[in-house]
């Protein structure tokens, strides 16, 4: 599993290590230091973890035993700790052993336990965490909750994901849920209005996997179609315009996507067939395809097929090819493509292992 961050990235490997690089200003690698690192270190010496998830300044992780960890910044209660303390060091949150997946955004986090029930804590600005609350001002400190909060009673939730400030989420019925800001129409409800709690999102049931960026939301159904909703100033939702959209439009006519990852400005995702494809925002080179244009519509990154998963962060693009070699480009002036250096990239270069 990969994350790329606001400026850093984080690696679970397949032995189950954990490894950082990038921004640590926060502490939000995790390796006890607040110094940026330029190539991969490992956290720690276990080999245990399961799920890593990484947001603007934090990072949150699930063991293999199902506990909760959270290390970085804190400022709003992001951690969970209780405290507004930052972390350098992963620290485990409360004792329950019974954590499924966890997501990190911009100030919030939200996370799955086995049973279902979904969990919320951190800023609560716009009513992202869905407990009906919110507000608090600009800063968003005084709606926050500093520890894991039970959203709601029902038992059915699958996934989560957390943008900047708004939160997705699928049930295991297939339907799709969002909450939190909706300037831009990121919900795609239909409206631009702020919900505080879990609205569904049409009446489909067939949605399959889905991410939530800084303003705007990328999703795929179990048919293999791409669907695009929010803010849409450098063509990052793909339909080939920069036109906000408040509901999801279909982002061409395929059925072959496998996996989708949204974040700052830009888009990339993997097809069925391991190509990788790229659209949105490209200043830093963060589409990979050679150049510093921006694009509207999804563009090949490469000739090559073997891709597995990617990973955006705010400027930059982190994926791993199917023989396990993980690749970065884009913005890299704090180190976050890994490759030993801060020099920006606008093709995939190999991170340093």
């Amino acid at each position: 599993m990969i994350s790329a961050g606001w400026r850093y990235t984080v690696e679970l490997g397949e032995d189950g290590s954990l490894w950082a690089w990038g921004n640590n200003g926060s502490g939000q690698l995790g390796d006890g230091t607040t110094l940026d690192r330029h190539a991969p270190v490992r956290i720690g010496a276990g080999t245990n973890w399961a799920w890593v998830s990484t947001g603007s300044l934090h990072t949150v992780a699930v063991g293999a035993d199902g506990s909760l960890w959270a290390w970085g910044s804190n400022q709003f209660g992001q951690l969970g700790d209780g405290t507004t303390v930052d972390r350098y060091l992963p620290l485990q949150i409360g004792k329950s052993a019974d954590w499924l997946a966890v997501s990190a955004g911009k100030r919030h986090t939200l996370a799955v336990k086995t049973d279902g029930s979904l969990w919320a804590w951190g800023c609560n600005q716009f009513g992202q965490l869905g407990d009906g609350k919110g507000g608090g001002g600009w800063d968003g400190s005084s709606g926050s909750n500093y520890a894991p909060t039970k959203i709601g009673e029902d038992s059915g939730w699958a996934a989560v994901f957390a943008g900047n400030f708004h939160s997705a989420a699928i049930k295991t019925d297939g339907t799709l849920w969002a909450w939190g800001n909706n300037g831009s129409g990121q919900l795609g409800d239909g409206t631009a209005v702020c919900r505080a709690v879990p609205g569904r999102i049409g009446a489909d049931t067939d949605w399959a996997y889905v991410s939530a960026g800084s303003l705007h939301t990328i999703a795929v159904k179990t048919d293999g179609s791409l669907w695009a909703w929010g803010w849409n100033i450098f063509g990052q939702l793909g339909d080939g315009t920069t036109v906000d959209r408040h509901s999801p439009v279909r982002v061409g006519e395929g059925s072959d996507w496998a996996s989708v990852s949204a974040n700052g400005g830009h888009t990339v995702a993997v097809a069925t067939d391991g190509t990788l494809l790229a659209w949105g925002s490209n200043h830093w080179g963060q589409l990979g395809n050679g150049t510093k244009a921006d694009c509207p519509a999804p563009l090949p990154v490469g000739t090559g097929a073997n891709w597995a998963a990617v990973s955006t962060g705010e400027r930059h693009t982190v994926a791993l090819e199917k023989d396990g070699s993980l690749w970065a480009w884009g913005r890299n002036g704090d180190g976050q493509l890994g490759d030993g250096t801060t020099e920006n990239r606008d093709t995939p270069t190999r991170v340093a292992t």
